[in-house]
Order: C-alpha cells, then sequence, then structure tokens
C-alpha cells in the first residue's frame, strides 16, 4: 500500500506558530519569533511534506512565508473563511490555535489549494511597501470619516493633523514604491505592460505585482476566484438567491475600484460592457463587478501573452 503524502498546517498567532501534520495528527508548537521559525523550517525540512497551509492573517504569516519560501517549501496563504467552512464540514466548531491547524493540515490534503510561487527579496521589499500603504490609506479613510463625527474643535484639529500627516507618509510611500518598481527591470516591464490598459495607473500596477504575481500564469477563472470576483451560488433547492462575490484578495479588489471606474470612461471595452449591463436593468454594483472581472481578464491575458492594451483598430505590438 502506497505510503499517504504528508501535509502541514501551521495557524500563526502574535507569539506562537502552532503546527499539525495529516495523516499522522502530530502536533508542534514554536514561538513566533527568528528562532523558533527556523526550528519551523528545520523541521518541515525533515519531513519532506507535499504542500504547507497557512492562513492569510494581514501580514503576519509573512516572515514565516519569506523562511518557508528560502527553502523551497509549497506553500499556500489561504483566505481564513475557507479554512473555517472546511472545519465545519469536518463538524469541529470549537476553535483553539491547534485545532486550527489540523484543519489546516486536513485542509492542505484534501483541497490542495495552488500554493504561491516563491518570492524573491526585490518582491518581498515591494510587497511590504504596498502594504504599509495600504495599511495607513485605510487608516486615513478612517480618519477622514471621523472628522465628520466631531463638533468639538480641538478634536477636529488633532485629527486633521493627523490626515495631513498620514497624506504626506502616503505620497512617500507611492514615490518610494514607484522608485523600486523603476529600478527592478522585471517590475519596471510588469508596470510598463499593466498599465498601457486605459485606467491603469502606478499605485494598480505596483499592488497588481507585489499582491497578484499569480497573474498571467493562471486561466481566467482561477485569477478572478483568487481576487474574489467569482460570484458564489446562494441556491438551494427550488430557492436561488442572490450570487454575491467574497473571499480572494480584497487588497486586490478594493484598489482595483477607482481603476475600474476610470476604465468606464476611458476604456472602449469596458464601457461597452458597463452601458450594456445599466441599459439591461443590472445595478451599478454589479455592473461595476463584472466590469472589474472584465478587467482582471484583460490583464491575465496581456501578462500571459506579454502584449500590451490596444484599441481594436490597432494591432498588438510586444513590450521589450
Amino acid at each position: 500500500m502506497e505510503r499517504e503524502e504528508t501535509h502541514i498546517g501551521i495557524d500563526v498567532s502574535q507569539d506562537t506558530l502552532d503546527m499539525a501534520a495529516y495523516p499522522t495528527g502530530q502536533i508542534w508548537q514554536y514561538k513566533n519569533n527568528k528562532s523558533g521559525i527556523a526550528k519551523v523550517v528545520a523541521k518541515l525540512a525533515a519531513i519532506s511534506p507535499k504542500l504547507v497551509v497557512m492562513e492569510a492573517t494581514g501580514g503576519l504569516e509573512q516572515a514565516l512565508k519569506n523562511a518557508l519560501d528560502e527553502a523551497e517549501l509549497a506553500v499556500a496563504v489561504v483566505n481564513p473563511k475557507r479554512i473555517r467552512d472546511h472545519g465545519r464540514s469536518m463538524g469541529m466548531l470549537a476553535k483553539t490555535d491547534k485545532l486550527d491547524a489540523k484543519v489546516m493540515a486536513h485542509f492542505a490534503a484534501k483541497i490542495e489549494p495552488q500554493p504561491q510561487p516563491p518570492r524573491d527579496k526585490g518582491e518581498r521589499e515591494l510587497d511590504n511597501l504596498v502594504t504599509r500603504r495600504n495599511q495607513l490609506s485605510d487608516i486615513l479613510t478612517a480618519e477622514r470619516n471621523r472628522l465628520k463625527d466631531y463638533l468639538d474643535e480641538a478634536v477636529k484639529s488633532d485629527i486633521q493633523e493627523h490626515i495631513q500627516w498620514l497624506e504626506v507618509k502616503i505620497a512617500t510611500l507611492d514615490k518610494e514604491v514607484k522608485e523600486r518598481v523603476k529600478q527592478n527591470p522585471i517590475f519596471l516591464k510588469k508596470a510598463k505592460l499593466y498599465k498601457s490598459m486605459k485606467g491603469v495607473g502606478d499605485i494598480f500596477s505596483s499592488t497588481l505585482i507585489a499582491k497578484l504575481p499569480e497573474l498571467g500564469r493562471l486561466n481566467q477563472r482561477e485569477i478572478a476566484a483568487l481576487v474574489g470576483l467569482a460570484p458564489v451560488n446562494k441556491d438551494s433547492g427550488k430557492f436561488r438567491g442572490k450570487r454575491m462575490i467574497q473571499g480572494g484578495r480584497a487588497v486586490v479588489r478594493k484598489v482595483s475600484y477607482m481603476p475600474v471606474l476610470s476604465a468606464i470612461r476611458f476604456n472602449p471595452a469596458i464601457r461597452a460592457l458597463y452601458r450594456r449591463l445599466i441599459a439591461k436593468g443590472k445595478l451599478q454594483k454589479v455592473a461595476l463587478v463584472a466590469c472589474m472581472h472584465k478587467m482582471f481578464t484583460i490583464l491575465n491575458s496581456m501578462a500571459k501573452t506579454n502584449t500590451p492594451w490596444r484599441d481594436t483598430s490597432l494591432a498588438p505590438q510586444s513590450v521589450d
């Protein structure tokens, strides 16, 4: 009888790394620090698992992911909702770090999600800058919303001062990201390719490079699912619920909102789709999501063929 390959699940928390193996059920715990990460890598190097699965935790998992990439281990960072749903399907309603790791290991073995490609130092540094830029952007939005809620002039002044500081920091990060892209020939080539499509600017193109490296490597359906633009059915028996998008890489989806609005104005293919859907009576939000889906389909095709976007009246040209 052929021995079943080992799959690993790792629950990453602020202080610890809980690691479980499937099918053996073994569990290990290490501190979430430089020494603990080194021990995890050494243990996995000895086990040689087929796949390691972790949840996306907003950046907490990145140090471990980087170390596993350097060790040339296959790693998939998965949306936490997929793990929770898988746990419920197994009848595991309790939640502890060790149980979560066991669910991830089982998920790794039975679902075998696509591992993310290893990232070099330049990719990781760009990813960190883009992540920080998005974090500050979220804080800026929250502060602008708070400003509307306060009448007290002292509090409003404090918030306005913080808003100004955030705007300067974000502008500085934008310049640094742009410079990193400019200095890296691979990044620059990708940015030039993506920005050939009307509606795509510096922020969106750098986010695609940092947060969606699979662009051009997967098919249309896989990219839509990865970004979280594939509608999910909500049907049961005769009931037909609304199809909704969910999961995926929310940061990519969020940053694509302004580009798709721009594309609706200036990109003939996207504009035609939007007008057609609105004419059919579709809600504006539904039409926007459909246009976003089409935009990523086009970008994926461009990346796959290394062909920039052009008006249909013009012949495609290769990017050198």
